[in-house]
């Protein structure tokens, strides 16, 4: 009964705990911060991610008073209940815009190949300059959102060396992919090289927090195109479920694998 009863205040604390940062980061509201080639935009899920990282008992030790380790367990799962009527509400973006999602034509298909770029810009970083070993392979076949994390498990499990650099990358993107993805739009938008449109499509990375920040911060930016930028958005982050798993699967991760062998030959030959 006292289980129950620690398990029942734990997550009445949680959800207390959950609802200020909310207000506090209404309260402080969209900031514009003028940076010379654009403007970084502040959004209140920045704010509400960096008071969440705050109060984490891993971080600051006084919350592990009201914040137990089921607590900080339940917050993770929740996280993907709560996304739900995000994505939802991205979805009945798509209908009413199809047409101009149809007039952007290949590029929204093909943009999937842009994520072989983590391949391209990551691996060389991870062998070469970090001399990782087989963790490279699951930390730079893709940004290593949930997809691609069942990808990794089936093929190598979650254990192995693989897994660790998958699963080093998520965690990495969860902390502090947010923030990024909220600070980038505006500032590329800002230097006037890439299509608005061009922009919307890339926050779909089959990450609902990272497109969450990355629209904010796009329609913080252009408001006028709201509406194209959440259908594009939306239709991307579909298109990267739906045809992610196939690309990290047939390209990306034996690429990758292909890639480690030629870099690291000696290692090929001792596990032969």
């Amino acid at each position: 009964m006292t289980g129950k009863t620690g398990a029942a205040s734990g997550a009445l604390y949680l959800h207390v705990l959950v609802l200020a940062i909310v207000i506090v980061s209404e309260l402080i509201g969209i900031q514009r911060l003028p940076i010379g080639i654009g403007t970084v935009i502040f959004l209140p899920i920045l704010y509400a991610f960096a008071l969440g990282i705050l109060v984490n008992p891993a971080i600051f030790k006084a919350s592990a008073r009201f914040l137990s380790r089921d607590a900080v367990k339940l917050s993770g799962a929740m996280i993907t209940v709560a996304i739900m009527p995000f994505i939802a509400k991205f979805g009945t973006t798509v209908g009413p815009q199809i047409s101009k999602i149809i007039e952007a034509g290949p590029a929204l298909v093909l943009q999937e190949l842009g994520n072989l770029g983590t391949i391209l810009v990551a691996f060389p970083v991870a062998v070469f300059l970090l001399k990782m070993g087989r963790e490279a392979v699951g930390a730079t076949y893709s940004i290593d959102r949930e997809p691609n994390l069942a990808l990794i498990a089936d093929k190598y499990g979650l254990n192995s060396p693989e897994g660790a650099g998958a699963m080093g990358v998520y965690a990495t993107g969860t902390l502090i992919g947010t923030f990024v993805f909220a600070i980038m739009p505006p500032i590329v938008q800002g230097l006037g090289i890439f299509d608005v449109r061009a922009l919307a499509m890339s926050c779909g990375v089959g990450s609902g927090s990272m497109l969450a920040a990355c629209t904010g911060g796009l329609v913080a930016a252009v408001p006028d195109q709201k509406d194209i930028i959440l259908a594009l958005a939306a239709a991307s982050n579909i298109l990267t479920y739906a045809t992610g798993l196939y690309v990290g699967m047939f390209v990306a991760l034996p690429l990758t694998e292909w890639l480690y062998n030629k870099a690291r030959p000696s290692e090929r030959r001792a596990q032969a």
